[in-house]
């Protein structure tokens, strides 16, 4: 393993030079703008080295929240117009509740958003003076926003009220082009959607490690059917191709919600509190009820078609993420401990590093070097690991770390790795890749 004194200044040096001013760009060529969730792993290595400017983070995306409370998946930065798709083909400024003077996407990402708020909250009261205050501050005059935030996903992305988010496109799950949403993308068939020129393909080193373009034109086409109805979060649900309840994004609600109970606690808001705990709960149970009792893992369901959801992805372990209540929860995810551990995933002879690949090499939809089919994901391991300090996990915790810190010497800050190789893919110097390393480090 790479010193910590050689990895340390590297990943600080990584996120200097992604630094727009309030915003840090996911990766300075591939995705030069703040991403949501991206923006709050930022913010959680940010706060490791700097957390005034981890407050900055958090309140730049904050200011692009839209008045129902969603926060959107992308704040364009007005300095950087080489990006596709860009505002002019979101077209959001005809939604009304996008905030003036801002350009933004009209979809959302997972929301971790307050388990790094906590981060911020702890990091600052351990430096004191200066960095407490404005850590305490900027919690106390955003808790709102936070809420709002929340409460939108379980009202409007629960219509159902099953304990389950509904995501109306795969960009929202963080998980593009998962084999998760073959069988949804498979039922589609994309209605006229403008001409495209992609750009994501010119900073790969193999447009093989990137979605196929068929599976693009179905992306724009999602887009063109919210850009429709201005992106109204119920016409939507008559008109969208793309209904699915996503398991990992369920599962981060749940655990972000009981987060932020905590925070609301300390604020003295304590109805807040309790409605953040049984939002906790009910996302919760909604998570451990699509656990499928033959393979041990979570699914999605398509609403659609009515039908359960579950290749051997990653998504499957969403229930360590999320916890879990009484002693039927603690053997859930012990067996799902047991499982991550196993042959079929961090186990795997054949892994450069034991740890859990996106999609199971013992699975035929398996693609070693493609994103969300077979790659390892860095910030994706920095989630499990913090779920499993929570639950005092520690075994699985010490194998995620030890093996993270290893991958990350490399120093490529590379946005996924290939699971047998351990080649470095996708985007260099990628923000949250850096900032992951900065909280392994502590």
């Amino acid at each position: 393993m790479l010193e910590a004194g050689l990895l340390r200044p590297a990943a600080v040096e990584v996120l200097r030079r992604n630094d727009l001013g309030t915003v840090t760009s996911a990766a300075p060529d591939l995705y030069p703008h703040q991403w949501s969730w991206d923006a709050a792993f930022v913010a959680i290595g940010l706060s490791r080295v700097d957390v005034r400017r981890a407050v900055t983070e958090l309140r730049s995306l904050l200011s692009a929240q839209w008045s129902t409370g969603m926060i959107p998946h992308i704040v364009f930065s007005p300095r950087v117009d080489d990006y596709f798709p860009g505002p002019e083909r979101w077209g959001t400024d005809e939604a009304p509740a996008k905030p003036a003077g801002v350009r933004t996407s009209g979809i959302c990402q997972p929301p971790v958003h307050a388990i790094a708020l906590r981060h911020i909250l702890d990091r600052g009261r351990e430096n004191g003076g200066a960095d407490a205050e404005a850590a305490e501050a900027f919690v106390a005059e955003t808790f709102d926003g936070w809420l709002a935030w929340h409460r939108w996903l379980a009202t409007a992305r629960d219509p159902d009220g099953v304990g389950l988010v509904e995501i109306h496109h795969s960009w929202e799950s963080g998980f593009d082009n998962s084999p998760r949403w073959d069988g949804p993308y498979s039922r589609i068939t994309a209605g006229e959607v403008p001409a495209f020129v992609r750009r994501d393909t010119l900073h790969v080193g193999s447009s093989a490690e990137r979605p196929s373009d068929g599976e693009y034109t179905r992306y724009l086409w999602l887009v063109e059917q919210m850009r429709s109805v201005h992106y109204d979060d119920d016409r939507i649900l008559d008109i969208g191709d793309f209904r699915v309840r996503d398991v990992f994004f369920s599962a981060i609600l749940a655990a972000a919600a009981e987060v932020l109970a905590g925070i609301a606690d300390e604020l003295g808001r304590t109805d807040d509190a309790a409605e953040q705990r049984a939002t906790a709960a009910r996302f919760r149970a909604g998570v451990a009820a699509t656990v499928d009792p033959v393979t041990g893992l979570a699914r999605d369901y398509d609403v659609l078609a009515e039908e359960w959801i579950g290749p051997l992805t990653v998504a499957g372990f969403a229930p360590l993420v999320a916890g879990a209540d009484g002693v039927d929860g603690a053997d859930l995810l012990a067996r799902q401990r047991g499982i991550l551990l196993g042959q079929q995933w961090m186990g795997h002879p054949a892994l450069r590093y034991p740890l859990p690949p996106s999609t199971s090499p013992a699975s035929p939809g398996f693609r070693c070097r493609t994103y969300w089919r077979g790659p390892v994901w860095p910030f994706l391991n920095l989630l499990l690991g913090w779920a499993c300090a929570r639950d005092s996990a520690w075994q699985l915790r010490g194998v995620l770390r030890e093996a993270s810190l290893e991958q990350l010497g490399d120093l490529t800050f590379a946005e996924y790795y290939e699971p047998i190789t351990g080649e470095p893919l996708g985007s260099h110097d990628q923000a949250w890749t850096a900032a992951a390393a900065l909280e392994w480090l502590g």
